[in-house]
């Protein structure tokens, strides 16, 4: 621990703190495993499927990237080009690999665009509250050091988080955001799922005209309240029960 102050205190003394940038993530979901424990009791032979052609092919995480934008107290996710899953064939376990989040801390305020299956939805809302507990645990993500906090979210989720007081904007990936820095790092445990920055950079710059809310055209335009609605409704007759609640829960991140 001694060892680990020293170097933070040391990192500290030169710290640049910025104010934009891009951040590069990569957002990873542990297929196999959702899939095994969704179907623990072993009774839902199709999802048995899924999890034995995973198996056979060497399939386990689906892996996707992208870009968090920030300058000053606006920050906008998007998905990389060509953010293709590098996953297993028919992975339904995942619904956010195209998500784009755009926030305004100032005005806590974000504009989600969010695909789920084929369909497309424009999400108003504002921030997510979110009652951080701060916690000793140091760890270096993408070159910058990084304090860990701990959370619930959704009255359930376990969230654990690594953020930099050397990015001045208290942004992160999807809605998570609310600590006294830039976010790098979240995990859900119990979710297999996991967002890590790999890259920071500061060149090209980064202006604020640059960071508006996204627009499609054709796309319905809801709450989040009314885009859990139309989750709830479009999932009633889906073919697995066990893993709407899970596709609905993501779906709500």
């Amino acid at each position: 621990f001694v060892i680990m102050f020293i170097f933070f205190q040391a990192k500290a003394q030169y710290a640049m703190f910025l104010k934009q940038g891009n951040i590069t993530f990569e957002r990873k979901v542990n297929t196999l495993a959702l899939m095994e424990e969704k179907n623990k009791d072993g009774d839902n032979s199709w999802v048995q499927q899924y999890i034995d052609a995973y198996k056979k092919a060497g399939y386990q995480f689906t892996t996707t990237q992208f870009n968090l934008a920030f300058n000053g107290n606006k920050t906008l996710y998007t998905p990389v080009i060509d953010n293709t899953p590098k996953s297993g064939p028919n992975d339904w376990t995942s619904v956010a690999n195209n998500n784009t989040v755009y926030t305004d801390l100032s005005k806590e305020e974000s504009v989600a665009l969010k695909t789920v299956f084929d369909d497309r939805f424009l999400v108003t809302d504002s921030t997510r509250k979110i009652h951080w507990k701060i916690t000793d645990e140091l760890r270096d993500i993408a070159g910058l050091p990084c304090r860990r906090a701990n959370a619930i979210i959704m009255d359930s989720v376990y969230v654990v988080a690594f953020y930099t007081t050397e990015i001045l904007t208290s942004g992160g990936p999807e809605s998570f955001s609310g600590l006294p820095g830039m976010i790098l790092g979240v995990a859900l445990p119990h979710e297999h799922v996991t967002w890590f920055a790999t890259k920071v950079s500061v060149n090209p710059p980064v202006t604020e005209t640059q960071l508006v809310p996204p627009a499609e055209k054709r796309v319905k335009a809801v709450s989040k309240k009314e885009f859990l609605g139309e989750l709830q409704n479009s999932l009633k007759d889906f073919w697995n029960k066990n893993a709407a609640p899970m596709i609905i829960q993501n779906a709500m991140l």
